[in-house]
């Protein structure tokens, strides 16, 4: 019998179906893999705002963890929005217990929207629990900033801020550069498995259909290190994927604000 190579994505859900749980099964599955999912939180949500948080109760969010982990396992798990330090604790305990070590952390903080979807109090208990227990985390400039303290204001500045946040926490980086002005993106892979730095360079994409793309580029990392890709080969198909996804749905409208992007740009005509 054939095996699927199995991804868990533990993150809110998004209503409006761009961004969280459902950006990432679109993203996992168009990758290849086969997704599996753990609920944090409920979020009314589309491509202007977001209008409502509910906490998923923690014996749930446990429940759904071990449900999956118990019978099917994971050859690699994507975490997104957590909120609470309570969440943290709660899935920090869980990998844990169950001796996952395959993990990509989104660290999600602020919505495109720019509402905030993680509690000030929470980011040290992330950096305290959550951060010794995973391979790689995927940063945007504004993440960055608010977990080193510092400005980042070119290209070089994330350099620094991927070395800088690999060597305070002992785990790898892929820094997005997205915020940035400029015509091209550069994105930059601080492996510490290896030591080695990768710059990632594609062309800026003209367009306000960014909804979900840290989940996206988070869920592809997870499906390709499932797949047994290392961090550079990983982080470079994520980036494709991301890349090639915003570019085919530029020329789509959907709502009246930040739109998402075409999971399915390969499959769809």
């Amino acid at each position: 019998m054939q095996q699927y190579r199995t991804v868990l994505s533990i993150a809110g859900s998004d209503s409006g179906g761009g961004a969280g749980i459902q950006a990432d099964l679109k993203t996992i599955s168009a990758c290849g893999c086969f997704g599996m999912t753990a609920v944090t939180a409920i979020t009314a949500q589309n491509t202007v705002r977001v209008s409502d948080i509910h906490p998923v109760p923690l014996t749930m969010l446990e429940a759904q963890i071990r449900a999956v982990l118990d019978d099917i396992g994971a050859d690699s798990v994507k975490i997104g929005m957590l909120h609470s330090s309570e969440v943290i604790e709660c899935v920090s305990d869980l990998l844990v217990e169950y001796q996952v070590s395959n993990i990509v952390l989104d660290p999600v903080m602020v919505a495109t929207s720019g509402d905030r979807l993680l509690q000030q109090e929470a980011i040290q208990t992330m950096k305290n629990r959550l951060f010794p227990l995973v391979r790689i985390i995927t940063p945007n400039i504004p993440e960055s900033q608010i977990l080193l303290g510092s400005i980042i204001r070119q290209a070089v500045d994330i350099e620094e801020a991927a070395l800088q946040l690999g060597e305070q926490f002992n785990l790898s980086v892929l820094a997005k550069a997205g915020h940035l002005q400029g015509e091209l993106l550069e994105d930059v892979l601080y492996d510490h498995e290896t030591g080695s730095i990768t710059h990632f360079t594609n062309k800026k994409i003209d367009t306000i259909n960014t909804h979900g793309t840290g989940c996206t580029l988070s869920s592809a990392l997870a499906s390709f290190l499932a797949a047994g890709a290392s961090l550079e080969k990983a982080s470079a198909g994520a980036i494709e994927f991301v890349a090639e996804a915003v570019k085919a749905g530029s020329n789509y409208r959907i709502g009246k604000g930040h739109g998402p992007v075409h999971h399915f740009h390969a499959f769809w005509n």
